[in-house]
């Protein structure tokens, strides 16, 4: 009888001991909470899992534009005044095709940058003729006045407009919903660029305008000319007044007409109040 006790106890207390030994490898098998503190806290697994978008230390600082949902690099280098090659350069943007939402662009020209060569002035040429290379010493001589010229210190005089085509005017502008006026044409017209200046921009990247051109005339103004059929020009080429740039068109349009608009530090103006009256 006392055996049997003895035996009991012994198996009650085998028991507990298995009991105790099986919470206790419960306890010893779960994920160490050291370990999760560590790879959070590491400086090297943060950066791994939040990754801040490029140029994101300059957010807000004047001179920079925080990118949008809906955002083409076209469509900021046009708000702005710029061309979209410059600003791709500035903030150091590998493929210019592909943006993200969040990230920081420098659209304002570095210091040493800020003054751009104006176009050497000539007589206006007709309207089927290009450009001509300009000589190396009326280059010389223009470099040499640009250097006295600050950006932003252009006046509306120092422009002398010309129409871009002599067609009917079909829209004039309006602040919401046209920000040029539309003139009216055959296809094949002329295009002409309004003023001496800079291809900026050639190419259909940007939704609603077509086969477009923006040229670049000063620190302040860019003209865009939209629709076209034929596009005549380069990016980076010089151009005169008057001279042809494109034919007339509609692509991206429901008619033939040309689209133009005149922008001022990239905020679109009425081209009217720029153009001679006719």
């Amino acid at each position: 009888m006392v055996l049997k006790r003895r035996l009991g106890l012994s198996l009650a207390a085998a028991c507990v001991l298995l009991t105790l030994v099986a919470c206790g490898t419960r306890t010893i098998n779960r994920a160490p909470v050291e370990e999760r503190v560590t790879r959070v806290g590491d400086p090297a697994g943060v950066a791994a899992i939040v990754k801040q978008p490029q140029g994101f230390e300059h957010a807000g600082k004047p001179g920079y534009y925080t990118v949008k949902p809906g955002d083409t690099l076209m469509r900021i280098a046009l708000e702005n005044g710029q061309s979209p090659r410059d600003i791709a350069l500035w903030s150091q943007v590998e493929n210019p095709n592909r943006i993200e939402v969040g990230q920081v662009l420098r659209v304002v020209p570095p210091i040493s940058q800020e003054v751009q060569v104006q176009p050497v002035s000539r007589p206006m040429v007709s309207a089927g003729s290009l450009a001509q290379p300009p000589s190396s010493a009326s280059s010389s001589a223009n470099v040499a006045a640009a250097t006295e010229t600050k950006s932003g210190q252009s006046t509306d005089t120092e422009i002398n407009w010309v129409w871009p085509n002599n067609g009917v005017v079909l829209a004039g502008f309006d602040d919401v919903k046209n920000k040029g006026i539309d003139i009216g044409g055959a296809a094949g017209d002329p295009v002409l660029a309004a003023a001496d200046g800079r291809v900026v921009y050639v190419g259909a990247g940007l939704r609603g305008y077509g086969n477009l051109i923006i040229l670049k005339h000063n620190n302040v103004y860019l003209t865009a000319y939209a629709h076209n059929q034929t596009l005549l020009v380069k990016e980076d080429q010089s151009v005169l007044k008057g001279q042809k740039i494109a034919e007339m068109g509609n692509s991206d349009a429901d008619r033939v007409k040309l689209h133009f608009e005149v922008r001022r530090q990239g905020k679109p103006v009425d081209p009217a109040k720029y153009l001679p009256a006719r």
